[in-house]
């Protein structure tokens, strides 16, 4: 088992930071109001979201947390199973799809692997 990071392991942490950023980058571009922190667990930091994405981040997270191949686990988009209701999963195909390239063209490099793979 890998490490842990504030009680996530290290491709957990690292799926609810993209996430979380990715829908902070999709809740900022499309001018959603009353945005408000969202607290991130494991320690990450809060991102700004609307009540509609704040219902969404949580959604996701509670999937990947409850994923059931954790120590196989590859690329959601990649994943035998799709855990995500079928609504959930365009809205995050939409999500990362608009946000990554929003990213990409900020030099958010570090996020293009994962756009990419």
């Amino acid at each position: 088992m890998m490490g842990t990071m504030n009680g996530l392991t290290r491709h957990q942490y690292k799926d609810i930071k993209i996430i979380a950023r990715f829908t902070q980058v999709w809740c900022a571009g499309h001018q959603h109001s009353s945005r408000q922190p969202y607290p991130l667990p494991g320690g990450l930091h809060p991102v700004e979201l609307c009540e509609e994405c704040s219902r969404f981040v949580a959604y996701a997270i509670a999937r990947r947390l409850h994923c059931p191949l954790e120590a196989e686990k590859p690329s959601c988009k990649n994943c035998r199973i799709h855990c995500y209701a079928p609504a959930q999963r365009e809205l995050v195909k939409r999500i990362m799809a608009w946000s990554g390239r929003r990213m990409i063209l900020r030099g958010r490099l570090d996020y293009l692997w994962h756009y990419l793979f």
